[in-house]
């Protein structure tokens, strides 16, 4: 049997997405926790697009401080991590397994990668959905 993150590896780069038929960063987490763990989480199509990096920025720190996340270590599977493109947090990575993440390489597609090197050093924050924490 095949790990979960390997039915998302591949899926094309698409702004807006939000299915298998292609996704940005967040559209592949939101994909994630709808078919791995159960959880929808909100769509925020409001943004106009991938370039619009100081809209993005906010909408992920206005989510990681809502009621839903709690902050975490990123050891999990399923912990969300957010990282800095430039000097803002507008990337969204889902741990596969410690030290591993599966995350949209934009204009390419998902991808398993190591949190490693560049990645590291940008990782703002790691952040655990509370419907997940007890398990």
């Amino acid at each position: 049997m095949s790990h979960w993150s390997a039915r998302y590896v591949g899926i094309p780069f698409a702004d807006h997405g939000r299915d298998q038929l292609g996704c940005d960063c967040y559209g592949l987490a939101r994909l994630v926790y709808r078919h791995e763990c159960g959880i929808l989480l909100p769509d925020y199509q409001g943004y106009g697009s991938a370039e619009e990096h100081a809209e993005i920025a906010a909408l992920i720190s206005g989510a990681a401080a809502g009621p839903d996340w709690m902050p975490c270590p990123g050891d999990r599977p399923f912990d969300l991590m957010v990282f800095r493109r430039g000097r803002l947090a507008t990337h969204v990575g889902v741990v596969v397994a410690p030290g591993v993440m599966l995350h949209m390489v934009e204009e390419d597609c998902a991808k398993v990668e190591r949190i490693a090197g560049p990645w590291a050093s940008r990782c703002v924050g790691s952040w655990r959905h509370r419907e997940l924490a007890a398990s």
